[in-house]
């Protein structure tokens, strides 16, 4: 009896979680470095090639979804980041982007995944 009420119990926390709606992206931020809270402390979309690049997704509403930064160079996707996330209320989801021998110059762009959805872009440039 103790099992199956464990089941139960279980099951209805798992299911509750699931019915969060989609989280909602309200602003996409790019820049050099962060704040405490996962924001974006120094905002550009100019960068060098030893920098590493900082997207946060800032979401709006209560909700629960998987956050993606996908991040592209040439039109060619280059890396990708996915995060199970979960707010009430706003909350600011970070991802980073880095290269140990350093970027190629040129234009750059990430896209913000909600469920596999694209939500946001931002086009950046890295440059001597």
């Amino acid at each position: 009896m103790r099992r199956a009420a464990w089941i139960v119990a279980a099951l209805t926390a798992t299911v509750g979680a699931g019915c969060r709606p989609a989280l909602h992206v309200s602003t996409l931020q790019l820049g050099r470095s962060l704040n405490a809270d996962h924001t974006v402390a120094t905002h550009t979309t100019r960068f060098k090639p030893d920098d590493t690049i900082y997207a946060s997704v800032l979401t709006d509403k209560t909700g629960a979804s998987t956050i993606a930064a996908r991040w592209s160079y040439g039109g060619r996707v280059v890396s990708e980041t996915k995060r199970s996330v979960s707010y009430k209320g706003q909350g600011a989801t970070d991802f980073h982007f880095e290269s140990a021998g350093g970027f190629l110059n040129g234009d750059y762009r990430v896209d913000v995944l909600v469920d596999d959805q694209v939500v946001a872009s931002r086009e950046f440039r890295v440059e001597p």
